[in-house]
């Protein structure tokens, strides 16, 4: 009852002041209260839900999600029998490495392939643009794109459901992967791996997934800035290729360039240029995933820069402990996370200002 009156008197109070204004003034607080019901009767919090459902479907069911994993599965499978046919001489050896068995399956290898997280960072773009090159463009062209709008749904909740969709795919796929070379690793080494090790191993996993998820934003935004799905893939891949061979080979270029021009210079000046072909090359975000794995997958790993004898002297030579590693790499899982995030909030602008139309 008290709920009620109140209520009844709220509003004639309302009623009152809506009296007294002027009549252009009366005007605009309706228009707002009318749009906000508007508002408040479309909105459909299922929509996203919905939508995320569908994506995960489509790529599930499409012959280029079957084919992109049947290639990274079985490129990983070659990395893990190259790994267990060297695993014998690499705990053998007296590196302080020898009590991770398990963390050797994802980085040693036999020379005649790629280790696991070789393959992983090559390969693992391509299925972050296969998986995104065509998110939008392709529903703007078959035309499906205006009738979803035109459905009682947000325009931010497409792109976010197809961004989602395609990064759960992302993440269960890896992390199947990475239970299945644990599985083969304790049925073929027999030896159960340790808490650390699994620590270390999803870790692995995540940044995996962040830096996958770079490449799918990045694809995703080639999608909303390009109309055809021909030019946005191979923007992708031209982008690939490029971080893949061609930014270290310029430089390696300009290295050699500043070296020569400065053959005379002191300890300090070598420091400087080291520090700062390494801050270039950290632009890359194919060196950023590396530094990242190896250090999680590595324990023995515990810098990523150039020391000098002064700093080396009195190191302890042992395994870090998982979370100082952590600490060491969290730059490198920071950079990749605010790429990826640039790379979103780019193609969301963008799409959000675009007009849609039928087939346009």
């Amino acid at each position: 009852m008290e709920a009620s009156v109140l209520k009844r008197q709220l509003n004639k109070w309302r009623n009152a002041v809506s009296e007294r204004l002027p009549d252009g003034l009366r005007k605009f607080a309706g228009s707002l209260s009318d749009r906000d019901r508007f508002d408040k009767s479309n909105s459909n919090p299922a929509a996203f839900r919905v939508l995320v459902r569908k994506e995960i479907a489509d790529h599930v069911r499409s012959w280029r999600f079957i084919l992109l994993l049947a290639i990274i599965f079985l490129t990983c499978v070659a990395s893990l029998y190259t790994a267990l046919n060297s695993l014998q001489d690499a705990i053998k050896s007296e590196d302080g490495y020898s009590d991770f068995v398990i963390l050797k399956l994802f980085t040693i290898s036999d020379g005649t392939l790629p280790s696991f997280i070789g393959f992983i960072g090559f390969l693992g773009p391509l299925l972050g643009i296969g998986l995104g090159f065509d998110a939008v463009n392709s529903e703007r062209n078959k035309g499906t794109l205006s009738r979803i709008m035109a459905q009682p749904i947000h325009r931010d909740d497409l792109l976010n459901a197809k961004f989602t969709a395609s990064l759960f795919i992302i993440g269960f796929m890896f992390l199947a992967l990475g239970l299945l070379v644990l599985s083969l690793g304790l049925l073929i080494v027999g030896l159960p791996p340790s808490f650390e090790e699994l620590l270390r191993i999803l870790a692995f996993l995540v940044v995996t997934v962040f830096y996958i998820g770079f490449w799918l934003n990045l694809s995703i935004l080639f999608s909303v800035r390009f109309r055809q799905p021909a030019t946005s893939a191979l923007a992708g891949i031209a982008v690939w290729l490029f971080f893949s061979f061609f930014y270290d080979m310029i430089l390696n270029l300009l290295s050699t360039a500043l070296v020569r021009n400065n053959q005379a210079s002191t300890v300090d000046d070598m420091l400087n240029h080291v520090n700062l072909m390494l801050g270039l090359s950290r632009i890359s975000p194919y060196t950023l995933f590396n530094e990242a794995t190896s250090t999680l997958l590595m324990p023995t790993v515990r810098n990523l820069g150039p020391l000098t004898t002064e700093q080396a002297y009195g190191a302890i030579d042992s395994p870090l402990p998982f979370g100082q590693s952590l600490l060491l790499v969290w730059p490198q899982v920071t950079g990749l996370i605010a790429l990826t995030l640039v790379c979103f909030a780019i193609s969301y602008v963008m799409f959000l200002r675009q007009e849609i139309r039928g087939r346009s």
